[in-house]
């Protein structure tokens, strides 16, 4: 049905066709009639104080709900202030759809210096995320997005950018909104491939599974897959949840780098497999293939990342299609040993008891784990606690509960992409676990938390410094210190000038029943943890681990 709308309209309702009901963002000039249709359509808007932020509260509610989440900021230095969230985006594959505005049509390209101009917008942003469009033809909103949409959903999933002229979006346009896109486009399962991958896999004696991004929604097929082989079952960063990791097959990456070296076949669902072929080798070479002897098995929806590393059966394909379809070949193929799980059992005990070497952290993860609900979503940040958890040191029971920055390792992510997990999840106990230095990029936002009710509770852990950057200096470069040292301010005083109830702590036996009171209040709450500077012990022993771990 045709209706007169502004061409700011018709791209909300195109979104609005897809899914879209929810928006992070901040308005301004060349965007007005389009957080005016937001207004009059009833979108649920939620107005952070630094596009960044925009960008990142899109990010958490997209890879927190597993469904496309949307945000939108002015063109130019709004975007720009944006596009760190982006690429973050981009590197865990999250479904965001960036509206944005333009200068006017007449002013494309010409290079003048209107308000907010980019020589090249589009182009900028297709060099950091998955594709970038515009809307040059109101009447075209609907097709326009609908691709957009099928862009951004289909194969690896990544954000999306679609613009619109400041005098476009502003003009009275006679438009048909139609239905919204066909979403996740599925290649074809490769049956030959399939059957050849199972001979291979039943074949092996000693496999392994190991799990990224695109495993998160294959949950069930993965654990019956590693059930059927018998076979462990492990993850980094992005692959953290898909098999809980109290399953008796399921282990954290120190356990599974002491079976790695009897591994004869690795199965990767959805993974980049950074951890074995990247962080358990010395050396910073790259190689298309992996060198060593092992078979090599990758489920993956996208064709370039199978040209990237290149493995011995490459299966292009959803990861739960692929999995369901390697169990029907395999049910009737593979006779597994049952001892291993008594090898994975005793493995995990005794690598939980080293990694508790990285102190004080695991003795706080042990109190939030055990305070926080087996679905409660946990967002780490760069920080000593942060990468106690890539060791394994929090243990994740469910998908997407563990929400990760990826390879572009953006310090300042956590906190912002944190309320726009608790946004999008508002029943959920969400924990954002930050450090001061990271928590600072963007703890304005608390504003944001206090404004709109969104019940996050945010750990600080505050050392005074950039603890990583500290101790490299120190251990690397003579001890001479230079920018690693933080003047912080009182944070209890900043959480009541922004309304936020403030807690301070200092151990982890006092922050066992202020975290619970924070949870179950249900309001934005802000802990500060006190830290000794230079007190945390290093986890990056259990993250690069180029030789096997001695378990005693």
């Amino acid at each position: 049905m045709t209706k007169n709308m502004t061409g700011g309209e018709a791209m909300a309702m195109a979104a609005k066709a897809n899914g879209i009901k929810q928006v992070f963002g901040i308005p301004g000039a060349q965007i007005y009639p389009l957080f005016d249709a937001f207004a009059r359509e009833d979108f649920d808007v939620i107005v952070p104080r630094h596009e960044q932020t925009a960008g990142y509260m899109a990010m958490g509610a997209a890879k927190s709900t597993g469904k496309p989440s949307a945000m939108a900021v002015v063109p130019g230095p709004g975007v720009l202030n944006a596009s760190a969230a982006l690429c973050t985006a981009m590197g865990n594959c999250s479904e965001v759809l960036c509206l944005v505005g333009q200068v006017p049509s007449t002013y494309l390209g010409v290079g003048r210096g209107h308000l907010h101009e980019l020589a090249d917008q589009a182009g900028t942003l297709n060099s950091i995320i998955k594709d970038a469009v515009r809307i040059d033809k109101v009447e075209d909103s609907s097709a326009v997005m609908n691709a957009a949409f099928e862009t951004m959903t289909s194969g690896r999933p990544g954000p999306v950018s679609v613009e619109m002229c400041w005098d476009t979006m502003a003009q009275n346009w006679d438009v048909d909104i139609g239905a919204g896109a066909k979403q996740g486009n599925k290649p074809e399962l490769d049956l030959d491939l399939i059957k050849a991958a199972a001979k291979a896999i039943s074949s092996a004696k000693k496999p392994m599974i190991m799990c990224g991004s695109g495993a998160q929604d294959a949950s069930a097929e993965v654990k019956a897959l590693a059930e059927l082989l018998n076979c462990p079952v492990t993850a980094f960063r992005s692959g953290r949840g898909v098999v809980a990791e109290d399953h008796p097959l399921s282990m954290p990456p120190v356990a599974a780098r002491v079976l790695w070296d009897e591994c004869d076949l690795l199965i990767g669902v959805g993974s980049r497999l950074e951890m074995p072929y990247m962080r358990w080798v010395a050396g910073s070479v790259y190689h298309k293939e992996p060198t060593d002897d092992r078979t090599l098995v990758r489920i993956e929806i996208d064709q370039d990342e199978l040209d990237r590393f290149v493995p011995d059966f490459g299966l292009l394909a959803d990861s739960a299609d692929a999995c369901q379809a390697l169990i029907s070949e395999l049910e009737s193929q593979v006779n597994p040993d049952s001892w291993r799980r008594d090898e994975i059992a005793e493995v995990k005990a005794k690598a939980w008891k080293l990694i508790h070497k990285v102190q004080p952290q695991m003795d706080y993860l042990n109190v939030i784990r055990e305070v926080l609900p087996r679905d409660g979503c946990y967002i780490p940040e760069l920080s000593q606690m942060g990468f106690a958890t890539w060791a394994g040191g929090m243990p994740i029971y469910e998908p997407r509960t563990y929400i990760s920055e990826g390879f572009q390792g953006n310090l300042g992510f956590g906190f912002p992409t944190a309320l726009g997990v608790k946004a999008a999840n508002p029943d959920r106990a969400v924990v954002s676990v930050t450090g001061d230095g990271g928590f600072m990029f963007g703890m304005q936002d608390l504003a944001t938390a206090a404004q709109y009710g969104i019940g996050l509770v945010t750990l600080v852990f505050n050392n005074n410094s950039f603890g990583n950057v500290r101790r490299d200096q120190q251990m690397g470069f003579g001890g001479r210190l230079i920018g690693a040292d933080l003047v912080n301010p009182d944070f209890m005083l900043l959480a009541e000038s922004f309304g936020v109830t403030g807690y301070r702590v200092s151990t982890p036996e006092e922050l066992k029943p202020v975290l619970a009171k924070a949870i179950d209040d249900d309001k934005p709450a802000l802990i500060e943890v006190m830290t000794e500077t230079g007190s945390e012990a290093a986890a990056w022993e259990f993250i690069n681990i180029y030789d096997t771990p001695e378990l005693g």
